[in-house]
């Protein structure tokens, strides 16, 4: 929007918009006075299908003494918008194919029944993933507001969001030690050989080399286990990892750290100038991996024993189809590997145009993502059916390891088996983790970015993304540290799974049962013009909140005390944990009683119940829609 002598709007004549408005300063006689940022401002006029209607005045007796006031959001011309509406698709589509995707679905959907596991997988889909994700698409573009601020609608459950931005930037901190990882392990591709194909001298005799020939580590000729090259170059060269972390955690590597800062330079160049800058590059960030992923597939469908490898990931085992463990990895597998309900889906939702298509969005990204976890499944297990036939065992679980052990220890063993060009699909491999990462995180970033110029509108793009770039490396060099992974292991647990399904939860409790479904429905209307239908409702208002809390109750039951290879932590570590843990939920509480105390009200009851109905403001920031809106509820 363009300002023309600070006292009048150029509305954005995008058909996205529901119409142009301007307000001029003359008085008219007996003119609707509209309240904006305070000030009362007349002769309100929209433009609407080409003509200029004025707002009706006051005829009646009873009214003719007083001026009916409106108040209506404060419009921030500054406010990024998408270049086109692909890039927000691409974005979403970045952010939500990440490395949940290629590393943890493969591991989680091989140990609770193969591929017995997708049914529950989809099923839990259709009634959590797919609904939430939707459901935050239009809470975040009907509002155009950020995670924190959009509970404007709710002031008393500001708390989630705050508690979401407490997680997400838990998240930050140590998301870009991963890539950093992944940036080392792709700079080592280009050696010839791999340096994790050959045991070291001071290994030995413990050790056997991960090139093709080699004995399985667990070779039944002797009497010792022995271990891979590869996973201790992993453990002794490139985190120098540590027995225990009882006497500290040590210090940052060097190596490591400058991978660090280049992790975050990327990123921060990326949102230099906020979604406009990312926007153009998640088209990169979003289709780039398929590329790699496809040629790596082909490339395991023509080695000895891969289609056994793929066999075994999708054959089914149906009587695992029963326990309650499998729909619960379902469910947590599929809430991160979509990152809904973490506040990142509604603030690239707020960036749309007013009447974008979020229900097709979400239909597609929501798709794309199971398939593309089934896709890195077939290729990670077509790989690893490789490892274990020139390895000469017969079932593929015993060559894999789970989580970040997959990415760097048995992928990394099965390519420098490969005899032809192990380094190029090395450097594929790494370079499609990397990307996938920073596709991740540059949505983590925005997200704190925009709770940032949310409240302090006069930060720019570049000033907020330094701050946390800064930030980010200083935090991050904890995990680079020969006690990192001990470290970010607890600050996972505690600071974002954990923590993550209870906020879930309230974000849920705050949309379908506080503001409301029918009122959300009614916003839906009014935004895309078609009310959702009867399958959308009942999972907003009962089936996803009672799924959730039902996860969260079974979590509860089979809580274990937190270990890391089966190192069992000091007893401060875990307090620091619970520490986190309650910081993050005590922002609910802390922001409600905020809220109540802020409301209007004579009484502490009427405060209270002021507080669970939306602010005054509340509803699309741009005027005229805003005031059409307020027409459209006011009639139905």
């Amino acid at each position: 929007m363009e300002g023309r002598d600070n006292n009048g709007f150029i509305g954005d004549n995008s058909p996205s918009i529901a119409g142009q408005y301007r307000w001029t300063t003359p008085a008219a006689p007996n003119g609707v006075h509209v309240t904006h940022g305070g000030l009362p401002l007349t002769d309100v006029e929209l433009a609407v299908g080409g003509k200029t209607v004025p707002r009706p005045t006051p005829s009646t007796e009873e009214n003719a003494g007083r001026v009916p006031t409106t108040i209506i959001p404060e419009p921030n011309a500054d406010r990024d918008q998408w270049g086109k509406g692909v890039e927000f698709l691409m974005s979403c589509i970045a952010m939500s194919v990440g490395l949940g995707n290629v590393w943890r679905f493969p591991f989680v959907a091989l140990e609770n029944g193969g591929g017995a596991f997708v049914i529950p997988y989809i099923i839990v889909l259709l009634l959590v993933g797919k609904p939430v994700y939707y459901m935050e698409m239009i809470i975040g573009q009907f509002s155009s507001r950020g995670s924190v601020k959009v509970y404007d609608m709710a002031p008393i459950m500001r708390g989630v969001g705050y508690g979401q931005l407490f997680s997400v930037t838990a998240l930050i901190t140590y998301y870009s030690s991963l890539m950093a990882l992944i940036a080392r392990y792709m700079i080592d591709s280009f050696m010839n050989p791999l340096p994790w194909a050959h045991c070291r001298s001071e290994w030995h005799p413990n050790c056997i080399d991960s090139v093709a020939g080699s004995a399985s580590p667990n070779d039944s000729s002797s009497n010792r286990t022995l271990t891979s090259s590869s996973e201790l170059y992993f453990t002794k060269v490139v985190l120098k990892e540590l027995d225990g972390i009882d006497d500290g955690i040590g210090l940052p590597d060097l190596r490591l750290t400058l991978f660090l800062v280049l992790s975050w330079s990327l990123v921060f160049l990326t949102l230099i100038k906020g979604v406009k800058s990312s926007g153009k590059a998640s088209y990169f960030l979003a289709l780039f991996p398929y590329v790699v992923m496809t040629v790596l597939l082909v490339r395991a469908c023509t080695l000895p024993g891969a289609v056994d490898g793929i066999v075994y990931f999708l054959k089914p085992q149906w009587d695992k189809i029963y326990d309650p463990k499998v729909w619960y990895a379902a469910v947590t597998q599929c809430f991160f590997s979509l990152s809904i309900c973490f506040g990142n889906i509604i603030m690239y939702s707020s960036y749309n145009k007013f009447r974008h298509n979020v229900y097709r969005d979400a239909t597609i990204v929501t798709s794309i993502d199971t398939f593309t976890s089934l896709l890195a499944g077939c290729t990670i297990f077509g790989i690893l059916g490789h490892l274990a036939h020139v390895t000469g065992k017969t079932d593929v679980g015993n060559v894999v390891k789970s989580d970040a052990g997959l990415a760097f220890i048995s992928y990394p063993e099965a390519i420098a088996k490969f005899e032809v060009l192990p380094q190029a699909f090395s450097v594929l491999f790494f370079l499609m983790l990397f990307v996938l990462g920073i596709g991740s995180n540059v949505a983590m970033t925005s997200c704190v970015m925009t709770v940032i110029k949310d409240q302090f509108p006069r930060v720019r793009n570049w000033q907020a993304a330094t701050i946390i770039a800064i930030c980010g490396v200083l935090l991050g060099s904890i995990y680079v540290t020969p006690g990192g992974q001990y470290v970010l292991k607890l600050v996972d647990y505690y600071g974002a799974s954990s923590i993550a399904l209870v906020l879930a939860i309230a974000e849920l409790i705050a949309i379908g049962w506080v503001y409301g479904v029918d009122r959300l429905c009614k916003d839906t209307e009014f935004m895309l013009g078609h009310r959702p239908n009867l399958y959308w409702r009942l999972c907003w208002r009962w089936i996803t909140p009672l799924l959730m809390f039902v996860i969260l109750i079974y979590n509860l039951v089979t809580l274990e005390p937190l270990m890391y290879k089966q190192y069992v932590y000091p007893t401060v570590a875990y307090g620091i944990g619970w520490c986190i843990f309650a910081f993050g939920l005590l922002q609910l509480p802390i922001w409600a009683a905020y809220a109540v105390y802020k409301q209007s009200g004579k009484s502490l009851n009427e405060k209270i119940k002021n507080a669970f109905k939306p602010t005054a403001a509340w509803g699309p920031i741009d005027p005229a829609t805003h005031y059409e809106y307020k027409k459209f509820i006011d009639e139905d």
